[in-house]
């Protein structure tokens, strides 16, 4: 159980590492720039659409609005950065 744990947040890590890599490239669109700094800044500010203090749904616009954005964004940036990206964070763990 702790080894999954372990092996999720290894895997969040390397992907929020590559997702820094995707924004900083020169070949990403700026529309997707945009979104994925609009989904960091909603997901760290304190005013939702619904506010967190409604039952249920104080989370779920959260829940719904968070991934749309990522998505969105991800499906804007082409393959080959995502994946030039990722394997340049890949060998960099390799090394260490």
């Amino acid at each position: 159980m702790i080894q999954k744990m372990k092996t999720a947040w290894n895997h969040f890590k390397l992907e929020v590492e590559v997702y820094q890599c995707v924004l900083t490239d020169k070949r990403t669109p700026r529309i997707a720039k945009f979104l994925l700094g609009f989904a960091v800044a909603y997901a760290l500010s304190p005013i939702d659409l619904i506010p967190d203090f409604i039952p249920v749904l104080g989370h779920l616009d959260d829940l719904v609005i968070l991934p749309f954005l990522v998505i969105l964004a991800l499906k804007l940036i082409p393959k080959d950065v995502i994946e030039d990206c990722r394997s340049r964070k890949r060998e960099r763990e390799i090394s260490f």
